[in-house]
């Protein structure tokens, strides 16, 4: 019997996707970042609800997306990690009211609104290494974002799902498996891409 080779495909590209993150200067994720948050119309109307997350190391930066977010009147929500990797949800209210949290994460300090909040987004900007074209998503392998997406399948919620990414973090193919749920466009600093093969 032949060894699944899926997750040990998928540490690869994980790896070479990292190493190459690594490899960025901060110009050029600076830049990046700006560049993200020129789209951030094309997320949500004022008044919606957009469920995003604090960029971490290499990340597309998201700092200046959730301000511009915020300045157009877009309720923002961000991830609390729960010690069992699910997450829970809290209102963006200004980077001043961010704490450093676990596994090097900043969340909101404000009152917890539960793991179905998320369910009540008109979008969901989800981390990821790489996007294919057929939306299935490159993370880091931890489940969180997994039991984000199975949260909203069983709620019936159809929010638009997009990962923020470097424009090379567009590849051809990332290696699936049956429990992938797709997403439905990707962010990069070139512009909001809808994936027509996804969902």
């Amino acid at each position: 019997m032949t060894a699944n080779p899926l997750p040990n495909d998928k540490a690869a590209l994980r790896s070479r996707l990292l190493e190459r993150r690594r490899a960025l200067g901060p110009e050029e994720r600076a830049a990046a970042a700006a560049a993200l948050a020129g789209h951030a119309a094309g997320l949500a109307a004022p008044g919606a609800v957009v469920a995003a997350y604090v960029s971490v190391g290499g990340e597309p930066g998201t700092r200046p997306l959730l301000d511009e977010l915020r300045g157009r009147g877009v309720r923002v929500l961000l991830p609390v990690l729960l010690p069992d990797n699910d997450l829970d949800w809290a209102e963006y209210a200004g980077a001043g009211e961010l704490a450093p949290a676990a596994r090097g994460l900043l969340e909101p300090t404000g009152p917890r609104l539960g793991p179905e909040a998320v369910c009540g987004a008109a979008a969901v900007l989800l981390p990821g290494l790489a996007v294919d074209g057929r939306g299935i998503r490159l993370g880091r392998g931890g489940g969180s974002y997994d039991r984000v997406l199975a949260r909203l399948a069983r709620a019936g919620a159809r929010p638009l799902l997009a990962t923020l990414l470097y424009e090379h973090e567009l590849v051809d193919r990332v290696p699936a498996e049956d429990h992938d749920l797709p997403v439905d466009a990707v962010v990069t600093p070139t512009g909001l891409r809808r994936l027509p093969s996804a969902g």
